[in-house]
């Protein structure tokens, strides 16, 4: 009698019908997954319109229309075959992939769940031809059809031979939601092809091409407001460029559901890219909050390995700590001139007066740019005050003229503030020598302090208009910045533990540290091995003494290990120094005098990322003069 249970155990080669429904599992998990496959497709194909047209929510029946070069009559049949494609030829080909699909794994594993159906015409050719397939693993021999240069694809019956797996799809209306934003993510992907989206006959999505950078299509897709309330840039470096819209701290969500990066066209989600972007908005955005992007990286492909995931949404660089480092710095350099910026309060325009909307930050750009480049100041036409005190616009001005006015505004002391109500604001640490005269020069971008309001907020009148300060938000990041430069100017003071934390770890843990020794000596922390797989801690920076230092240093391994850097060990001593300042800083209901409240708008000016606190809060907000006429009606 045959043993039932060892038969079952022989090795034996799977049905290829079998091992192509396995690969599906893999790579189609509802109607959304398979039309990126296809997008994909046809963006490699060199498409420049992409139509898709879908029938309950891409179940019932997904077609996509695109005019790339379109596949030979003797391909069709081969692209429905498994690991067929016309991407890859070699090992080296595979070690630098500059396209978005190369497995040859999509159609075929679309093929065998779905019913599909393929017309195609090349390029060179006077005919069009269409092949089949229903999910047995069979393909009908080519046919004639009349179809424009380019290809289409409909499938019909998604999972009509996988029953269990069609039980998991959500309601048509979820479903499509999912479609809809893949054709959102590949649509900023690709500005300069055309996607239209249909659902059940009627047009859900029509986005035409437009040039790389042009803001209309990011309109188009994430709203009439993310451009305007985002910073565009370029920056390269080598062979990397980083370029897109990094949104302003002060316009983030609560939830990361507005941020797309892409490499080198590729959509991916990386924990290295997605700590450099946080790294890059530390200290300007507010806790809980996520910041919106829409960033392009492009590098050599040599340099990414984009087969290490079946969707292909996570890749591993071979110079991580390089790419980090550059996204970091990149973000960190637009983002914090950006936080320096004027806030602008908008008029409701049916309401008039009566209701203010609330703040929308707004570019102007970068005050501690213009201070520094005092030269940006004479290309304006500046506001001078007659002897009535009336301001009218006068010449222009030399830039050594410029300087000679605003010089007598000092840099501020080098001393950290301390909370002490009977202390005046000078005595806190505040330039408070007189400002020049009104009548002597131009308004500076702060403009000049005209009275407090309620202890509470500075009213200044610049150029634009009225400027509204909260002088506890702004002092405190003057105040927080301080700090920082005073610590990283010098080295970092430290102070032995009376009794060494000893930390058991693992062994991954332990290479990470004989890798990153220098990481920790350099931010003050003197770890050392104690035992095969015991680290002690005997010496910390000072502002980390009451810190749970065994927590501490585990975390920095953890990440460590799993991104190959850390910022916890700098995260952490911010954080101190953000609640020192906040503690230090000014507090509501302290009485200003003119020359202090004028002191306070020069250190603003001077200092980096003063249109935020270090909690994320606006520090001012700009009023403009036409602002103020809509809301009394002047002139109309």
């Amino acid at each position: 009698m045959i043993d039932n249970t060892l038969t079952k155990q022989r090795i034996h080669a799977l049905d290829p019908r079998l091992i192509n429904q396995i690969a599906a599992g893999e790579i189609i998990e509802r109607p959304a997954s398979m039309l990126k496959e296809l997008i994909e497709n046809a963006l490699d194909a060199g498409a420049t319109s992409i139509d898709i047209e879908v029938e309950n929510a891409g179940v019932k029946r997904l077609k996509i229309t695109d005019n790339g070069h379109g596949i030979l009559k003797q391909d069709l049949a081969m692209a429905l075959s498994r690991h067929a494609t016309s991407k890859i030829e070699n090992l080296t080909d595979l070690e630098q992939i500059a396209t978005l699909g190369f497995r040859g794994e999509a159609l075929p594993s679309i093929a065998s769940v779905t019913r599909m159906t393929i017309r195609s015409r090349e390029m060179s050719s006077d005919q069009a031809w269409m092949v089949s397939s229903d999910g047995n693993n069979k393909t009908t021999e080519p046919e004639p059809v009349a179809h424009p240069v380019g290809t289409s694809i409909e499938t019909r019956d998604l999972f009509y031979n996988t029953p269990a797996r069609r039980k998991f799809l959500r309601t048509d209306n979820t479903e499509f939601k999912h479609l809809d934003q893949v054709v959102r993510r590949m649509a900023l992907s690709r500005f300069d092809v055309a996607f239209k989206l249909q659902h059940n006959g009627r047009v859900v999505l029509h986005l035409p091409s437009v040039p790389a950078d042009d803001a209309r299509r990011l309109k188009m897709v994430c709203g009439d407001n993310v451009p305007e309330n985002s910073l565009y840039f370029d920056e390269r470096r080598d062979d990397m460029r980083l370029s897109g819209w990094a949104g302003l701290p002060s316009f983030s969500r609560s939830q990361a559901d507005m941020q797309y990066f892409f490499l080198n066209g590729r959509l991916i989600r990386d924990k290295t890219i997605v700590h450099a972007v946080r790294l890059g908005y530390q200290d300007v955005l507010f806790h809980g909050r996520h910041p919106i992007y829409v960033l392009y990286l492009e590098m050599d492909p040599a340099g990414v390995d984009v087969n290490v995931h079946p969707t292909k949404h996570e890749v591993r660089f071979r110079e991580s700590r390089s790419v980090h480092g550059f996204v970091f710095r990149s973000i960190q350099r637009y983002v914090g001139a950006s936080a320096g910026e004027v806030g602008s309060l908008q008029v409701d325009a049916e309401q008039g007066a009566a209701a203010p909307k609330p703040i929308n930050p707004n570019a102007m750009s970068g005050m501690a740019a213009r201070l520094a480049s005092q030269s940006q100041m004479n290309q304006q036409s500046p506001i001078r005050y007659d002897d009535n005190n009336r301001y009218q616009t006068g010449d222009r001005l030399t830039a050594d003229q410029v300087r000679e006015q605003i010089g007598g505004y000092k840099q501020v002391a080098d001393s950290a503030f301390r909370p002490d109500p009977s202390r005046s604001l000078s005595e806190s640490g505040l330039n408070v020598a007189l400002t020049p005269k009104i009548q002597a020069g131009v308004i500076p971008p702060m403009g000049y302090a005209l009275a407090q309001l309620k202890g509470i907020y500075i009213l200044a009148e610049n150029e634009q208009g009225l400027v509204l300060v909260d002088m506890h938000a702004a002092h405190e990041r003057i105040t927080y910045e301080r700090l920082k430069s005073s610590m990283n100017s010098a080295s970092i003071a430290q102070q032995p533990l009376l009794v060494p934390v000893t930390i058991e770890v693992s062994e991954t843990e332990i290479m990470a540290w004989n890798q990153q020794q220098d990481l920790f000596a350099k931010l003050g922390l003197e770890v050392e091995q104690l035992d095969e797989k015991v680290l002690v801690v005997r010496t910390v920076p000072d502002v980390l003494v009451n810190s749970d230092v065994s927590q501490l240093v585990r975390d920095v391994l953890s990440d460590l290990v799993a991104t190959e850097h850390s910022n916890r060990i700098e995260e952490t001593m911010h954080e101190v120094l953000s609640s020192m300042a906040c503690h230090g800083s000014v507090r509501a209901n302290r009485l200003l005098s003119i020359a202090e409240m004028n002191a306070l708008l020069r250190d603003m000016e001077a200092t980096e990322r003063s249109g935020q606190c270090n909690h994320g809060r606006p520090t001012w907000v700009q009023m403009s003069i036409s602002q103020l006429d809509g809301w009394f009606k002047r002139g109309q």
